[in-house]
């Protein structure tokens, strides 16, 4: 497959502080990433670096093979939508969709009056006057009926709700099967994309933490919850990603799933109940600064 993104130790700096430091890892073509992290953590940074509105301060980025800053064929080939997008406030709704028509190539006209419709748009609405949740649904609509070989959505679901979210998703989906290209989904609601992502990019106060398939995420931990005698017997230096004491015997941790089938064999037969971790929990404890989370403040 064509590598659509390709970085190696990017880094991008605002004055002394770095909002993405030494990031490396690439983005085929054809794939759905999302790009998960906390407020902060430099997701719209990476995304605008990417779309070529920031200039990256050291290390390598090519995106469709050239640097996308002042980019032609990158911009040419990409669409960002965030619930930053400006329309002239002279156009119409309705005229803003006859406008992209003759400015996108791969432009869907028909799919984009049947989302109109059915979001409930009027064609003389303005996009200046529509609630947060209405501007972020219409954004939606130009970005999955431009069809842009590379599309990227920040943070697209701002002020929907969760009808509308799950509506979003599933068109996202739907269409995307029948026109594949390369898609990215920045949020921190990682549970509710899981079923549409092949790969997540977590990041972390401008650093890489992982960048998996979502299979592998799924398997990348384990819950274990028993007393604390057992736990902490069995486990020695076993990579712990999150603590919690639940009573004065009992303990949850999330560790790597790295351990030996004798020593799962163990924790069971000393009454440790072994669990799957939820996705968006494990992005959680991964960017947790205290492997117990609230609870060390308390302690």
């Amino acid at each position: 497959m064509m590598k659509v993104i390709e970085c190696d130790r990017l880094t991008t700096s605002y004055g002394k502080t770095n909002a993405l430091n030494n990031l490396s890892f690439v983005i085929e073509e054809h794939t759905i990433t999302g790009l998960i992290g906390r407020n902060g953590a430099g997701k719209t940074t990476l995304l605008k670096t990417l779309a070529g509105f920031y200039m990256h301060t050291s290390g390598k980025l090519q995106v469709f093979g050239e640097h996308p800053f002042n980019s032609l064929k990158v911009s040419a080939n990409l669409i960002f939508i965030d619930d930053g997008m400006i329309f002239p406030p002279s156009l119409t709704l309705w005229e803003i969709l006859e406008a992209s028509k003759n400015f996108y190539p791969n432009w869907d006209h028909e799919l984009a009056e049947r989302l109109f419709t059915y979001f409930g748009f009027h064609k003389q609405q303005s996009h200046q006057v529509l609630s947060k949740g209405m501007r972020s649904t219409f954004n939606m609509i130009i970005g999955l009926c431009a069809r842009c070989p590379l599309t990227i959505f920040d943070e697209p679901t701002t002020g929907m709700d969760s009808s509308v979210r799950k509506d979003f998703y599933r068109a996202l989906l739907k269409d995307y099967l029948k026109h594949p290209r390369t898609v990215i989904l920045s949020s921190h609601l990682l549970n509710e994309l899981e079923d549409i992502l092949e790969d997540v990019l977590l990041i972390h106060n401008g650093q890489q933490k992982i960048h998996l398939s979502i299979s592998d995420l799924k398997q990348y931990a384990l819950g274990l919850t028993g007393t604390t005698a057992a736990i902490d017997e069995l486990l020695g230096s076993v990579d712990i990603l999150y603590t919690e004491q639940l009573g004065v015997n009992t303990k949850y941790v999330v560790v790597r799933n790295q351990l030996s089938e004798t020593t799962l064999h163990k924790l069971k037969l000393n009454g440790v109940d072994i669990s799957a971790v939820a996705t968006d929990d494990l992005c959680v404890y991964l960017t947790n600064r205290h492997k117990g989370g609230i609870d060390d403040v308390f302690n």
